[in-house]
């Protein structure tokens, strides 16, 4: 399901489950990655990609509505909390985006601080409108905290989907390249990034995302 290794500096969170949807299981190792890269000594960057045509496409709706839906508003929670952790992770990050990145993936990509996505397919989706899902307020701050205006509106309100180059023409990532440069890109951006002081990369996140993470750390 989950992957991680190490490469010099850099650790590279590679989930392998298909769709890669957010569930207990799931959550959990993403949680346990994050303790070992966390609890690492050193400079230390974290990189994390999906496989093949999903980076990840979000909650994992299929529990959620059906077995796991006495634990709906528990698990939303600790998915908020998730997020909030990754946005003020100590050390940097990047989202190496290889493929359809949508929904709850989509705001795991916007909480890591550079996105690198495939320039030929795949897109970076907030489909939430579509599948008749509002936006929980902590959710929302995030996005708003992250993505440029009038981003914010199209991509929230209208559910646009952004491929690879318009994706960094509308400020959703930092680049686009080739499906076999993704990867290396991505590791790329986070070695030059690894050295950074992390408590003092923690205070600034902090500060810069408070009123986004006051919510999500809230549940």
């Amino acid at each position: 399901m989950l992957d991680l290794s190490r490469e010099g500096d850099v650790f590279v969170l590679r989930m392998t489950a298909g769709e890669n949807r957010f569930n207990p299981t799931s959550l959990g190792a993403l949680n346990a990655a994050l303790d070992e890269v966390a609890a690492a000594d050193g400079p230390a960057a974290l990189v994390t990609t999906g496989e093949g045509k999903f980076y990840s496409n979000g909650l994992d709706l299929d529990w959620l509505l059906g077995p796991g839906a006495d634990e709906f508003p528990a698990f939303v929670d600790a998915v908020h909390r998730f997020l909030g952790r990754l946005l003020a992770f100590p050390v940097p990050t990047v989202a190496a985006l290889n493929g359809h990145t949508f929904a709850a993936g989509a705001m795991m990509a916007l909480a890591q601080d550079v996105r690198i996505q495939r320039a030929d397919r795949g897109f970076f989706c907030l489909p939430e409108v579509d599948i008749r899902i509002p936006f929980t307020e902590a959710m929302a701050a995030l996005i708003q905290a992250k993505l440029p205006q009038p981003v914010v509106h199209e991509a929230m309100a209208f559910g646009r989907r952004y491929g690879g180059e318009e994706a960094v023409q509308r400020g959703v990532v930092n680049a686009a390249c080739a499906e076999d440069e993704v990867l290396p890109a991505a590791v790329a951006a986070a070695a030059e990034l690894a050295g950074k002081d992390r408590a003092t990369l923690l205070a600034i996140k902090r500060t810069m995302y408070a009123p986004a993470l006051a919510l999500l750390e809230a549940r």
